[in-house]
């Protein structure tokens, strides 16, 4: 059900600092909507003093935590409740509390049936005036929910996911808290310093005043450390938030993610490399596909993973293979199962003995033929998918220049020049070894702040995240007239258009 408990320290942290924000001489009324067994209620009762307590109540869906924690605090104050928080109605306004505080259930939108979904996105809307997309988790539908059970003037913590900060279906969470409240300090944890033993996801937690946000209103952003001593961190506006695509790189710098400026888009198709459905099956070494007498029609050059590359450069062959310790072929035909047996008896006997287990895999059952794949050619450029850490390299992803006309697996991002930059290419073969350059010196935390993060140090960048990286240096590079035309021109035009 998404349960992750607060550890105790965390709690208290997180209660200290509400007590900074709420005034010394209001009484206190406290929610916290996905209670669990009360890590923020008896963080509360130690931050607090008793006298300012005016009311506390918990709100808990599972009874596995809930009869537990009826039992715990019987004797106190506590008003608990074993309900579901999403299908309750807010109190009167009189009753309202007036701070909220919560780690909400981290579900993702897979887990969530249509009919729930529908039900979570109207009443989110209802409550807050903020549409949630079918794509977000389930804490973003509690943050929306729990915008009319806040008081007006009322402080809420949110321990939630960093995720938001940076994805499609964060938006509606980031214009939620840069238009319907005074959102005050948004604290990221470092991904390498995981808040939850039983989960490797990023950390954030979210301050905010329900109240309408003041055109000068300025945001705290930190980072790292812990709520009371961040690493880093800086003030940004309310209009630098709106303005700003992703969030996370914001603690470190003004946002490089601001509308306008030319885009990688500009310049490349950025698409995911190649899903076999089964590697074990699909990709074969040299040896093996010598082994089995395929012929060499159906076998496409591929490159390693890249751990196998040393440096940032494929070189080939006069064949135009990759030179690769570990040389590997992508199996792939396109032939009807009737005709394989035709071209080939080798090939038909080693489709036949994967047939099964390669159908019980999602994207084979779903090609026909089974065993064909996507239409990947080689790119000029690829980058890696995913990256760990800064330690070791001075920043997570490596853009490669293949001179090869290897193709690749979904390890590897893939950049396709477009037909404007493929003109200046022509006039120019040295241009795409300049291009290179340049993305191999773009600062990392601009790569940070396109893609994301989760916990444990583990960073990911999607092709779209890729596609939006600033590149007006690139634009530089290009030539003023390519003599067919003037691509600076035409690309300034499209911009615009």
């Amino acid at each position: 059900m998404g349960q992750f408990s607060t550890p105790s320290q965390l709690a208290l942290d997180v209660l200290r600092f509400a007590k900074t924000i709420v005034p010394v001489d209001s009484d206190v009324r406290f929610l916290d909507p996905a209670f669990g067994t009360g890590s923020f209620y008896s963080a509360l009762l130690a931050e607090f003093p008793t006298e300012q307590i005016l009311s506390a109540e918990g709100i808990e869906i599972d009874p596995h935590y809930g009869i537990p924690a009826a039992d715990l605090w019987a004797s106190s104050s506590l008003r608990f409740r074993l309900a579901d928080f999403t299908a309750l109605d807010p109190p009167p306004e009189s009753e309202k509390p007036n701070l909220i505080i919560c780690n909400p259930p981290y579900v993702r939108h897979h887990h969530l049936d249509l009919q729930s979904k529908a039900r979570l996105s109207e009443k989110a809307a209802r409550n807050s005036g903020i549409a949630i997309g079918g794509l977000a988790g389930l804490y973003c539908y509690f943050m929306a929910i729990a915008h009319a059970w806040l008081a007006d003037g009322g402080v809420a913590g949110w321990l939630i996911p960093s995720e938001f900060m940076d994805v499609n279906y964060g938006s509606a969470i980031r214009r939620y808290l840069t238009e319907r409240v005074q959102l005050l300090h948004i604290h990221r944890f470092d991904p390498a310093e995981l808040q939850f033993g039983d989960a490797q996801v990023s950390s954030t937690v979210v301050w905010f005043r329900k109240l309408c946000p003041r055109p000068n209103q300025v945001t705290t952003m930190s980072y790292g450390g812990t709520l009371f001593d961040p690493n880093i961190h800086r003030e940004a506006t309310v209009c630098e938030l709106q303005r700003s695509r992703k969030w996370t790189s914001l603690a470190h710098a003004p946002s490089r993610a601001l509308i306008g400026g030319y885009k990688l888009s500009d310049f490349f198709k950025v698409k995911r490399g190649l899903a076999t459905g089964d590697n074990s099956f699909f990709v074969l070494t040299e040896e093996k596909a010598k082994s089995l007498d395929i012929p060499h029609q159906f076998l496409k050059p591929l490159l390693p993973s890249p751990r196998y590359i040393d440096g940032d450069i494929i070189h080939s062959d006069a064949d135009g293979l990759p030179l690769s310790s570990k040389r590997l072929y992508l199996l792939d035909c396109d032939l009807s199962e009737g005709d394989v047996p035709c071209q080939s008896a080798p090939l038909a006997k080693y489709l036949e003995s994967g047939r099964e287990k390669a159908l019980e895999t999602y994207i084979c059952s779903r090609r026909t033929p089974w065993y064909s794949q996507e239409a990947r050619p080689s790119a000029p450029i690829v980058c890696t998918y995913m990256g760990r850490g800064l330690e070791k390299r001075e920043r997570p992803f490596r853009f490669i220049l293949n001179n090869s006309n290897a193709t690749a697996l979904n390890v590897y991002l893939m950049l396709y020049p477009t037909p404007m930059l493929a003109q200046a290419m022509a006039k120019d073969p040295a241009l795409i070894s300049k291009i290179w350059e340049v993305l191999k010196e773009v600062p990392a935390e601009a790569l940070l702040g396109e893609g994301r993060v989760y916990g444990g140090g583990l960073y990911k960048m999607e092709p779209k995240e890729l596609a939006n990286l600033p590149a007006d240096d690139i634009m530089a590079l290009l030539p003023v007239s390519s003599g067919d035309g003037m691509v600076q021109e035409e690309m300034f035009s499209n911009l615009v258009a």
